[in-house]
């Protein structure tokens, strides 16, 4: 039998696709497509069970580490209480960090490391007002830094690191704590939605309401490099004490939240997102701040592509996709029926893989179908994000790639909106994802010059032999 104790639940995740008597399963992420047995249909009859015996864990175990079903959380056994100690890094902004304690709740372990605030006397005091233990850092060191001189104070079996400008419900860190069932949980998160006291929120905060960096999405997910959700912010993470070794990369002072569950994933963990639960974030508001931002985040990929490879690639493309997308920047007469050619032979070839199925082709034509849009999204991305300064200047002197630029932003604009529900106008949703994109991107390219390294910048081609080495720190 597997860790997965009996009574463990689990569900089909919402993405995976069931054909015929749960004959074919489609779904994860990397995509699979799985054919399961008698046994394994019963027990998926209803889209869901509970683990009984060796093969229903074994079953269990599977499908969870394919992506392909998620944990029913609601129904699994949660942690005695007081088993959880909230670490709080800090470097100023006492009011923040009052109002997160005060959201944490009366006779919780709290531990706040304050790293080396300007002000450090409003800090203590608020600390001490919610009787958290107040540790103070002489030299400021990061928040990673921070976490891990937090982390070394716990005690309880698990710990969860928030953020002091983070608001949390009263049943956010229970809720996370069921996972922990799973023995191979080490590590879950929330969805973290923005938090606005204040009237008027502003175009930026209410576009970063439906679209913010740290919003991983409505579904659940199994974290892993090139998932669906690939990493989780630091802002609000919930752990298992022994899984987690020292914490934190301390000498990282960005994307050490990325490391850290990467690492965690490399080792043979499991790391989960949580979108059912929720925890609130208060977003930037003024311009300058929330670009300069954005442009943060961007710089820790060169660090990333170093550490960890083509896991940070931009984009993972198959050749097939690869030569679809040039075929439609050609912008020529022969491009549609090209690309249209390529897409066809693709599903051909899939289908004689996927016998198994009752309908091969159709089944191949949906997953080729997939593949397309994830090669307009990336080729997208990639224009409008990450090599935004060669889009840049190709457009000066290109009308075609004028054309292939403007049109992408277009959709790119729309399909967003459309997706996230956004409280805001078209217009301003459009400036606002452009503004996200160049900043970003900006980021990236900044990190790479001052690296050395175009590592980060670099697509994947999936299937060719050439590998770029992954270098550990």
């Amino acid at each position: 039998m597997t860790g997965l104790p009996i009574g463990f639940g689990i569900r089909l995740s919402d993405s995976v696709r069931v054909g015929g008597r749960a004959q074919v399963l489609t779904g994860g992420s990397p995509l699979r497509v799985l054919f399961p047995g008698a046994a394994a249909r019963d027990l998926l009859a209803t889209g869901g069970f509970s683990v009984s015996d060796g093969p229903s864990a074994e079953l269990a175990e599977k499908l969870l580490a394919f992506g392909m079903a998620d944990p029913a959380a609601a129904s699994l056994a949660a942690p005695a209480d007081k088993a959880v100690t909230f670490v709080v890094p800090v470097r100023d902004r006492p009011d923040h960090l009052r109002r997160l304690l005060q959201s944490i709740g009366p006779g919780q372990r709290v531990v706040v490391v304050d790293d080396a605030s300007l002000s450090p006397q409003p800090i203590a005091d608020a600390a001490s007002a919610y009787a958290a233990e107040y540790v103070p850092l002489a030299v400021n060191a990061g928040p990673a830094a921070a976490r891990n001189a937090g982390l070394a104070r716990v005690r309880t079996p698990y710990v969860a690191f928030v953020d002091s400008d983070m608001v949390l419900d009263p049943g956010t860190v229970p809720a996370l704590l069921r996972h922990f069932a799973d023995p191979g949980v080490a590590l879950v998160a929330p969805r973290i939605l923005g938090w606005n006291p204040g009237n008027d929120a502003g175009w930026i905060c209410r576009y970063e309401d439906s679209r913010s960096s740290l919003d991983l999405g409505r579904r659940p997910a199994l974290v892993h490099p090139r998932g669906t959700v690939s990493w989780l912010p630091a802002a609000c993470l919930v752990g298992r004490v022994e899984a987690l070794g020292g914490g934190f990369s301390a000498e990282l002072r960005v994307a050490e939240d990325v490391d850290l569950v990467w690492n965690l994933v490399r080792e043979g963990k499991r790391v989960r997102y949580d979108a059912s639960v929720a925890a609130r974030h208060e977003h930037r508001r003024e311009l300058v701040p929330w670009l300069a931002r954005k442009m943060f985040y961007g710089t820790g990929a060169h660090e990333l592509s170093r550490r960890h490879g083509s896991n940070v690639a931009p984009a993972v493309l198959a050749p097939w996709s690869v030569a679809f997308l040039l075929a439609l920047l050609a912008q020529r007469r022969w491009s549609l029926p090209v690309a249209a050619a390529l897409a066809a032979a693709t599903a051909l070839r899939l289908a004689r893989r996927l016998r198994r199925s009752p309908k091969p082709l159709r089944l191949a034509s949906v997953l080729v179908g997939q593949g397309v849009l994830a090669a307009l999204g990336q080729g997208s991305a990639l224009l409008l994000r990450h090599w935004w300064p060669l889009t840049a200047v190709g457009c000066l002197f290109s009308g075609r790639l004028r054309r292939a630029a403007l049109l992408a932003g277009m959709v790119d604009a729309a399909v967003e909106y459309r997706r996230t529900g956004a409280e805001l106008d078209p217009v301003r949703f459009a400036v606002a994802r452009r503004l996200d994109d160049l900043a970003y991107g900006a980021g990236v390219w900044l990190g790479a010059v001052r690296g050395h390294s175009a590592g980060a910048l670099l697509p994947e081609i999936t299937g060719l032999r050439t590998t770029r080495r992954r270098r550990r720190p």
